[in-house]
């Protein structure tokens, strides 16, 4: 794995990744079923589907029943990946999740695509900010918030042989480039992007990239901010949030999330459990969302690497 953050965006938009590496994975495995609730077209997999109905499902918009029918397939010795939007990938199926899932003992992997302000222009009832809290209530479930192309790979074909019901949220479009091409990043561990002595930021997602801008903000004021990239929310890498609140003293976590039952709330319980720490976060309140550009969005929620500085100075006072 090698760190090549600068600051630029990856050339590659994140649903062009997914339209070429499903299929990919679908001609190495034939044990892979991809499904769909009649977004293929939004992913770039539709052509792909086309020509192999046999290996993709388009459920139409029925998401209960598409993850139904991945959960059968599942039983039968197959390993389905389903797509859909974030909300209709947590929200709308949850019980299906759950019960032919998580309890019911069968391996899926969920991409829900568009989290949090990402959803843009589709406005406040496509814009997940409790997808990742849903998830952390299954038992044994995986949970990633993708930060980069790279990373989507990695995760993707980590998840497809892993145990369990596992959630991908990422967005279609760019990211910040943060690893180099063929990077594997392990689910479950955290990546030090950044070392730092006066705080540690935690952040997952797009505010990886927010996270990293802050850290520079603040060199720039004497200050020595560490940076994680917490990609796996669910199994947390405790021993890196253990050890780095020890090191630093100072927390703050950045989500693209509501603030309650996500990458905030797990980093508190271990903070809470085994080193208490003055911590803060970057998340949304206890809002909705609403229809706008993601630069607009991320001022309205306050998800900027000025917001997550900000967040570092005040919980320094606090040390």
């Amino acid at each position: 794995m090698k760190i090549v953050y600068d600051g630029t965006l990856d050339p590659r938009q994140c649903k062009a990744v997914l339209g070429e590496l499903i299929p990919a994975m679908a001609a190495e495995d034939p044990e892979l079923i991809y499904l769909d609730a009649d977004l293929m077209n939004c992913i770039g997999t539709a052509k792909w589907a086309a020509a192999n109905p046999d290996r993709a499902i388009n459920c139409g918009i029925a998401e209960a029943n598409m993850v139904g029918v991945a959960c059968g397939l599942a039983s039968a010795g197959f390993k389905p990946i389903v797509h859909t939007f974030g909300p209709f990938a947590s929200r709308r199926c949850y019980d299906q999740i759950f019960l032919s899932g998580g309890y019911a003992k069968n391996d899926i992997t969920v991409i829900g695509t568009d989290p949090g302000v990402t959803a843009t222009m589709n406005g406040g009832t496509h814009m997940p900010f409790e997808d990742v809290a849903l998830y952390r209530a299954l038992p044994g479930a995986t949970v990633i918030d993708v930060s980069d192309p790279t990373m989507l790979i990695s995760v993707l074909r980590q998840c497809k042989d892993r145990k369990g019901v596992k959630y991908i949220r990422v967005g279609r479009k760019q990211y910040a480039r943060i690893y180099a091409d063929g990077s594997e990043l392990p689910v479950g561990k955290a990546v030090v992007l950044r070392g730092g002595t006066d705080a540690v930021i935690f952040a997952a997602g797009i505010m990886v990239h927010e996270a990293l801008q802050a850290a520079s903000i603040l060199e720039a004021e004497g200050v020595s901010a560490a940076v994680l990239d917490m990609f796996t929310i669910k199994p947390l890498d405790v021993g890196a949030v253990e050890a780095w609140a020890k090191k630093t003293g100072a927390v703050v976590v950045a989500e693209n999330h509501n603030r309650f039952g996500g990458l905030y709330s797990a980093v508190s319980e271990v903070l809470a459990e085994r080193c208490p720490t003055p911590a803060a976060c970057v998340a949304v309140e206890d809002e909705f969302g609403e229809v706008g550009p993601q630069g607009y969005l991320q001022q309205r929620f306050g998800l900027t690497a000025e917001h997550v500085a900000e967040a570092v100075r005040n919980v320094l006072k606090r040390k």
